[in-house]
């Protein structure tokens, strides 16, 4: 089980690539978050931005999301001051991303039988994290798992689907966020 340092209300899931609002946290095709007047500098997915993402593809998922709980390394963070939901990443934690397994696209506990990733990773992109809502309610198999807001590679190298910033940058976003706010991933 999940240790949660704090907890949120649940929200509704949407992935019907909606308006977006003035709360909403807006990805661009040119590499740029933007939250109201505050932006910053974003990778994306090798396989770029697509509405008809699936399992593997490296795309970004295109659409509104909400924005799911903040993950964080305790041994290398202190928990970020955030309103979202918080968890702290322990060395058993991990994501499935097994689309025949009925833990797709959830956390799970290790050891786990099913195809997952790592969340206890030694390259820091998981230092900090939050779940992208994308393919949670319901989940969809072969749609697409382990979407996340996480810490970027060294010159902003594309991700594996996710979005990416500099750990300031999500330490920063993560400040502004409040439970309800949604993510807005634009391809054009």
């Amino acid at each position: 089980m999940l240790r949660f340092l704090r907890s949120a209300t649940r929200r509704r899931n949407r992935q019907d690539g909606g308006v977006a609002s003035g709360r909403d946290v807006r990805v661009t095709a040119g590499g740029w978050l933007y939250h109201g007047d505050w932006s910053a500098r974003c990778a994306f997915g090798r396989g770029g931005m697509r509405r008809d993402k699936r399992e593997g593809d490296g795309a970004t998922p295109v659409g509104r999301f909400p924005l799911g709980t903040a993950y964080f390394r305790s041994d290398r963070l202190a928990p970020p001051p955030t309103a979202l939901a918080l968890a702290a990443i322990d060395p058993g934690l991990g994501w499935c991303d097994d689309p025949h397994d009925k833990a797709y696209n959830r956390p799970v506990r290790l050891p786990h039988p099913a195809r997952h990733e790592r969340m206890w990773r030694d390259d820091r992109l998981y230092d900090l994290l939050v779940v992208i809502g994308y393919n949670r309610n319901p989940v969809v198999p072969d749609a697409g798992s382990a979407i996340f807001l996480h810490v970027a590679k060294p010159n902003y190298a594309s991700t594996e689907g996710c979005v990416a910033l500099e750990l300031a940058d999500l330490q920063a976003l993560l400040r502004r966020c409040r439970p309800g706010d949604c993510i807005q991933i634009e391809s054009q």
